[in-house]
């Protein structure tokens, strides 16, 4: 690990129920914060790791690809695996597409999905049009001439938190709220990962919540539209109100908790259930005998 990356992943120890939280590109696990110590609160046990490459220097991202990224995931969910019966894995923005990458590779042991304005398209409102061409950049060496620099509204439309999180984002410290902008290599690898998990959508059968924000200044409801239509599982779609992209952190950040803890708490009903009626036909030997009861 480069000696500028600061290691802020974090793990809570709850029940044999847990949630892995993923955070988004250029992010930190910090942007997590809130909802995990509320899953913690309620009971759950939280993983939230930090990805290959952040919390450093752009330098210190550049070079990992979306394998790197992912790699991080599936080393958090076998820790997870040793703690936790069923698992729930969500997260923000690219991190959403990551966890429905990991659904679409463990399908028996990922058991639910909680997505934060998952981003397949980064076409909010406050993208400016001419960032579509970037689609035309397929080599390290041209994506290397780009740096997509973080602006007003930051994800944030708390005006008093907006400018807590530009204070620290203009810091010399990108683990407190992730990295001033993203490098065009980045977003390269980002979009060769939503191409590979697009194709996977239909696969995923595990019961999903997409929690997404009317006004997202990032990536539009059309993100989520894409997650309601092509997944083969239940999906329940929560459009957000008076926030912007960041909602883990935003205004309706008790609504995204209250949210993504009752479908913990229904997942868990879900498996226990089903383990009781696995548990009722098992045979049972008596004196010999083999019956069901």
């Amino acid at each position: 690990m480069s000696t500028s990356i600061r290691e802020r992943s974090y793990f809570h120890a709850g029940s044999r129920t847990g949630f892995l939280l993923i955070h988004g590109l250029t992010g930190t696990p910090i942007e997590l914060r809130y909802i995990s110590n509320g899953l913690s609160r309620a009971g759950f046990t939280v993983s939230v790791p930090q990805l290959a490459g952040h919390c450093g220097t752009l330098e210190d991202l550049k070079p990992t690809r979306w394998q790197d990224w992912y790699a991080s995931v599936e080393a958090a969910h076998a820790e997870l695996k040793k703690h936790c019966d069923v698992i729930i894995v969500g997260g923000l923005s690219m991190g959403a597409v990551l966890a429905l990458k990991l659904a679409a590779d463990h399908p028996d042991d990922v058991h639910g999905l909680s997505l934060f304005a998952p981003t397949f398209r980064f076409d909010g409102w406050s993208i400016p049009w001419y960032a579509r061409f970037f689609a035309l950049v397929n080599d390290n060496w041209s994506a290397d001439k780009f740096l997509f620099t973080e602006s007003e509204p930051y994800g944030i439309k708390n005006v008093r938190f907006r400018e807590f999180v530009m204070n620290a984002i203009h810091s010399d410290d990108s683990s407190e709220a992730g990295l001033p902008g993203t490098p065009g290599r980045s977003l390269m690898q980002l979009r060769y990962l939503t191409k590979v998990v697009q194709r996977e959508l239909p696969t995923i059968r595990q019961q999903a919540l997409v929690l997404h924000p009317r006004e997202d200044d990032r990536a539009s409801l059309a993100n989520a539209e894409l997650i309601q239509r092509k997944l083969a599982g239940r999906v329940t779609t929560v459009v957000l109100e008076d926030c912007y992209h960041v909602i883990t952190l935003d205004q309706q950040r008790d609504v995204v908790l209250e949210a993504t803890r009752e479908f913990g708490w229904t997942i868990e009903k879900q498996f226990a259930a089903s383990d009781k009626v696995a548990a009722a036909a098992k045979p049972q030997i008596v004196k010999g005998l083999s019956v069901n009861r």
